[in-house]
């Protein structure tokens, strides 16, 4: 018999590459709880193994039944703002996790955020305490699920910036807004900041995570997995940048964090504390994992496959 794999926030950018490598790879069912089946731009028609569950998390307390027959769970879904946030991202994801059968369940795969890790791997206690709703509700909904009672097969995936979408997908919040980046480089390019983070596409996120629920051998649980490619500065990101709109980089003026407080207190720009905080640290980078991890090849390993994409 195939296994079957529930997947929340099917409907989104990674849900969709997700579900495209799955239905590519394996012969597994798939439930797929998506908020509006209309918003799939999956062709779906021929396949018998793919069921859409028309339904939000606030409602996931309905389907127990059905989750208890699952083998495999990847948890997507997330709100992004507000109460919300709360709602879904900690007490609904928690709830969900909590209605698995230990006898049953094989897997759980959840989807935090790299933003409540520090460079070692290890949580940051601040973004529970002054995180935005979404950070702090990742932050709770962490501690709660590798305590329960599917721990012991429990593997956290920790996305660093997150690019992907295409005609036929939905684009990542960052990639709706790379076109508009790319405005402000002729200015940028003249100014230099210290930091440096991780990127990774949704393709290579599904690639690994379709890998974690095919494999014999996983990472022992509760495992936590950053994804992410190699780490870029922001003098790469802004030469690499100029490269692909053949600018040239000359002299450039250095913005250190005494400058930027500066600006803030002069023009008095309302900053959040979070915010104020990752000014601060200005460096986000992580023990990684990619593609090449788990002896797989990635898709968009360097900024300039993405600004391939763009054209």
């Amino acid at each position: 018999m195939p296994k079957k794999v529930f997947i929340t926030g099917a409907s989104g950018c990674v849900g969709h590459y997700l579900i495209e490598e799955l239905l590519a790879k394996t012969d597994y069912d798939l439930y797929l709880l998506v908020r509006d089946r209309h918003k799939l731009q999956i062709d779906l028609s021929d396949r018998p193994n793919v069921h859409v569950i028309e339904d939000s998390m606030q409602n996931i307390g309905n389907h127990k039944d059905l989750l208890r027959t699952m083998e495999f769970v990847v948890s997507t879904a997330a709100a992004w703002g507000g109460e919300e946030a709360f709602v879904v991202n900690r007490d609904k994801t928690i709830e969900l996790f909590s209605m698995l059968d230990p006898q049953v369940c094989e897997r759980a795969i959840y989807f935090s955020t790299a933003s409540i890790l520090d460079s070692h791997n290890q949580i940051i206690p601040k973004a529970g305490q002054i995180g935005t709703p979404y950070i702090a509700s990742k932050h709770a909904c962490l501690e709660a699920v590798e305590s329960s009672a599917i721990r012991d097969r429990l593997i956290t995936v920790f996305p660093t910036l997150v690019f992907g979408g295409a005609a036929d997908k939905p684009y990542s919040h960052l990639s709706k807004g790379l076109k508009d980046i790319l405005k402000y480089v002729p200015y940028a390019r003249f100014l230099k900041a210290e930091g440096s983070f991780h990127f990774v596409h949704a393709i290579d996120i599904a690639q690994v995570v379709t890998h974690l629920l095919t494999s014999p051998s996983v990472p022992q649980s509760p495992a936590r997995l950053v994804l992410g490619m190699q780490k870029l500065t922001a003098e790469d990101l802004i030469a690499q940048f100029c490269e692909y709109l053949n600018l040239k980089v000359g002299w450039q003026f250095a913005l250190n964090p005494f400058l930027i407080d500066t600006v803030i207190k002069l023009f008095r720009i309302e900053v959040a504390a979070w915010d104020r905080f990752c000014i601060a640290q200005r460096h986000f980078t992580y023990d990684i994992v990619s593609p090449e991890t788990f002896g797989l090849m990635s898709k968009y390993p360097r900024l300039a496959n993405l600004l391939e994409e763009i054209k």
